[in-house]
């Protein structure tokens, strides 16, 4: 038998490294440090000038220590930048961490840091046994933090939905699991002879009905109250828009999803789903692979499917696969044809 030689052995020590591994590992440091900055308002505190050290921390009530400590941080994560003494945002801080920019993503560090951190700590044990509680049993003052943290996260592919699919020949549209109405609004806005109706829980729907009202879009974006696996359908409608919900149930709780929207629909509707859909490995994209543990710990049956999987299931419950296609970041759309 071949024996290995020091010299081989220490070759091979050479060529691995363990710093994929310790980057990984110290990614929680990272997460930690964001959220902490974005909660003590560092970045509120550097929207009209930048600031030193003594500057910050008078700003933003912290001790000199704790600035320096944050402020650094963000430094080397890419978020702040320092000129000598001085801080300042970087540009994607600005933009989407300041309070000032034309996207805010403040919503979603503070739903990760007070309800999806806390849930990812049990990972390993709800792999094995399930999660403790899910999405559905959070409070009030929860809910709304998780609707408006996904709402804050999906800004993107929300504001892509109406350009990559005409709407102009549709007039009514019924968003099935709509959140906090940010699709049916993008929609709207987009295109004014179109009427939507927002189908949802009543926790989420108390959300949506405020942000609706606050748009000025609510003579044409209604919110009706309601389960969508559990009751039948309203009729009426010539699109169905299902964005972010199948990724809540398992494949037979699609399946009967599916089956329940095509009874409601009439031959030649439009069916629009937008997900994390993944290739057959369930590994690309990247964000996608991840988001699964997401759906994991606050979900029983949660997980992200795969274009192939969907086709499937469009075929099995009188549905024409028609397209596929990128919307922005992870996150694409399918939309479907209700078959003669």
């Amino acid at each position: 038998m071949a024996t290995q030689t020091p010299q081989q052995t220490d070759t091979h020590s050479e060529l691995v490294s363990p710093d994929p591994i310790i980057r990984l590992a110290s990614g929680f440091m990272a997460a930690k440090h964001l959220f902490a900055a974005s909660e003590l308002g560092l970045f509120e505190a550097l929207v009209d000038s930048p600031a030193t050290i003594e500057g910050l921390a008078a700003r933003t009530g912290l001790t000199r220590r704790a600035a320096r400590i944050s402020a650094d941080a963000m430094v080397a994560l890419g978020l702040l930048e320092r000129d000598g003494d001085s801080y300042r945002n970087s540009p994607a801080a600005a933009t989407f961490l300041s309070g000032s920019g034309p996207a805010d993503l403040r919503p979603l560090l503070r739903c990760w840091s007070e309800i999806s951190y806390p849930a990812w700590n049990r990972l390993a044990e709800t792999l094995a046994q399930g999660p403790a509680r899910e999405l559905f049993e959070l409070d009030e003052k929860q809910t709304e933090v998780m609707s408006t943290g996904i709402e804050a996260i999906l800004a993107g592919p929300t504001a892509e939905l109406p350009r990559v699919f005409d709407f102009s020949q549709r007039k009514h549209l019924l968003d099935i699991g709509g959140g906090t109405g940010s699709w049916s609004l993008a929609v709207a806005r987009r295109y004014p002879h179109l009427e939507a109706t927002v189908l949802e829980l009543p926790a989420v729907a108390l959300v949506a009905r405020r942000k609706i009202e606050e748009s000025g879009l609510d003579s044409r974006v209604r919110v009706m109250t309601g389960d969508a696996m559990a009751e039948e359908l309203p009729s009426g409608y010539d699109v169905f828009l299902v964005a972010n919900l199948v990724h809540y149930w398992s494949p037979e709780q699609n399946l009967d999803l599916l089956r329940r929207v095509r009874r409601a629909a009439e031959p030649g509707s439009h069916l629009l789903l937008v997900d994390f859909w993944t290739d057959p490995t369930h590994t690309e994209p990247l964000q996608a692979a991840l988001m699964a543990g997401e759906f994991a710990v606050h979900l029983r049956n949660g997980d992200v499917y795969s274009v192939q999987e969907v086709r499937g299931w469009l075929g099995q419950t009188g549905w024409r696969f028609i397209d596929h296609t990128a919307l922005v970041g992870p996150q694409s759309l399918i939309v479907a044809e209700a078959a003669d």
